[in-house]
């Protein structure tokens, strides 16, 4: 497919909620797959509730996600004389029209429909007047939308949708203040900035049908519509902040490499096979629309958070350090060493085996960016009683005679243990206990390797006091 140009077109009140990343995101993957554009738009024209923060929060939101777009973003307040523009040669050539009904006007209007069991759909007095007759007084511009037949949508996910024209009022373009509406607003922007896909949530489907006899007023090719179903929460029921459906960020903060999400949104909603887990590079090569489901995609954190481990364990270890970093820094903490960093290659192998994210791994590496004296957390205490403490002081006593080898250190482990009467698991779990501080750590004998002979000896007689 040859010049496939899609769009993500959010509005800056507020975060990238996570909707608004996955419907960002099927605009970019079909875009990169045909080797197109994709672009974006900042949707600003409520300027009460457009602020800055939410534009830059956005912008942070798609590269955190690595969603890179193509040019400048576009702003579509900074066109609404463009829009205006639009509106004029519509009302020249006879498919839009001025309307001087007032507010009050309106609502009689419809209260009477509502009292004669007709729809309240209003229908303007002035579509077919004498404008000569005109009052001097403020005016809004509507479009003269056909009263006759149907408007029909061929969307690339809902199939064709069918709408009767008397059914669908004559929207307005214009305010009375001559600012432009939503709905001409988007019909412009699309059109000029050769979108040739539109691929949003299917909140918008009825959008499409009026949106669509704007373009035919204009003469405009239509663009190819793609309604997605939107994200419902585990309970079937829409997502809301209930189930925790939180800005792009939250879950940057909650340690989930981006490479995981983009695959976790990718599987709402669109499939290839019986594939879950797959890479940044699979997904753009595999995206269709066709093969975007009619139904709700359920969110579920354990899906994700499984997801999210598939690709810590994938990760070449200096790329996974990398993003380690990228995390560390974007919750402000202090930068790892060197000495850090050649601890983590080391371990790393280790690490990623039980980590689903950043935290975990964090978490896990404990045992080397902590320091003397290491205070256990609650989990380990319990592994740290009186009658713990005394066995790990006897097994001290033996360990400063060992050559200190991970295969020596786990067969002296191992042969305290069958001494004391006890399975390994009731040694090593203490013992890892008092070297971190933490229930979780690599092996511990490796661990006690990477740590030393005397590092280990001090922090065993740390917990054993």
């Amino acid at each position: 497919m040859s010049d496939v140009v899609t769009r993500f077109a959010p509005s800056p009140t507020g975060f990238l909620h996570i909707g608004g990343a996955r419907t960002a995101l099927f605009n970019w993957l079909f875009a990169r797959h045909n080797d197109g554009k994709f672009l974006l738009r900042i949707e600003d024209t409520d300027r009460a509730r457009s602020t800055p923060e939410a534009t830059e929060a956005i912008y942070e939101g798609l590269r955190w996600l690595g969603l890179d777009w193509d040019g400048e973003p576009v702003s579509q307040f900074e066109s609404a004389g463009r829009h205006a523009a639009v509106a004029a040669e519509m009302l020249a050539n006879g498919t839009a029209y001025k309307c001087y009904a007032t507010k009050e006007e309106i609502d009689a209007f419809r209260t009477k429909a509502r009292e004669e069991k007709r729809p309240p759909l209003f229908r303007s007095p002035w579509r077919d007047a004498d404008h000569a007759d005109a009052p001097d007084a403020p005016y809004v511009v509507r479009l003269k939308a056909p009263r006759d037949g149907e408007t029909v949508v061929d969307d690339k996910v809902q199939g064709r949708v069918t709408w009767k024209n008397n059914t669908l009022d004559d929207l307005v373009l214009l305010r009375s203040d001559g600012s432009p509406t939503y709905m001409l607003a988007v019909v412009v922007d699309d059109h000029d900035m050769g979108v040739t896909h539109v691929i949003r949530g299917d909140d918008h489907l009825t959008n499409a049908a009026r949106q669509t006899l704007i373009y035919q007023a204009m003469g405009w090719d239509l663009p190819v519509f793609a309604h997605i179903p939107l994200i419902h929460g585990p309970d079937g029921a829409k997502l809301s902040k209930r189930h925790g459906a939180l800005g792009v960020e939250a879950y940057r903060d909650m340690g989930y490499p981006p490479e995981a999400m983009r695959n976790y949104l990718a599987r709402l909603g669109w499939s290839h096979g019986d594939d879950d887990f797959f890479t940044t590079e699979q997904a753009i090569e595999w995206f269709n629309l066709e093969s975007i489901g009619k139904s709700p995609a359920r969110f579920d954190f354990k899906k994700l958070e499984n997801l999210s481990g598939q690709h810590i364990r994938a990760m070449e270890n200096s790329e996974l350090l990398a993003g380690l970093e990228s995390f560390i820094a974007s919750q402000h903490r202090d930068p790892l060493s060197n000495t850090d960093r050649e601890m983590f290659m080391q371990v790393m192998d280790s690490l990623k085996e039980r980590a689903r994210t950043f935290p975990e791994l964090l978490d896990m590496a404990y045992f080397f960016l902590g320091s003397r004296p290491f205070e256990p957390d609650e989990k380990a205490k319990k592994f740290l009683d009186t009658v713990s403490r005394g066995m790990l002081n006897r097994l001290t006593s033996r360990l400063r005679d060992v050559s200190w080898t991970q295969e020596n250190l786990e067969a002296e482990v191992r042969e305290f243990a069958e001494a004391e009467g006890l399975k390994l698991g009731k040694v090593a779990q203490p013992l890892r206990a008092a070297l971190t501080g933490r229930t979780v750590s690599p092996s511990v004998f490796e661990m006690m390797v990477l740590l030393g002979k005397d590092e280990s000896i001090a922090r065993l007689e740390d917990a054993s006091r």
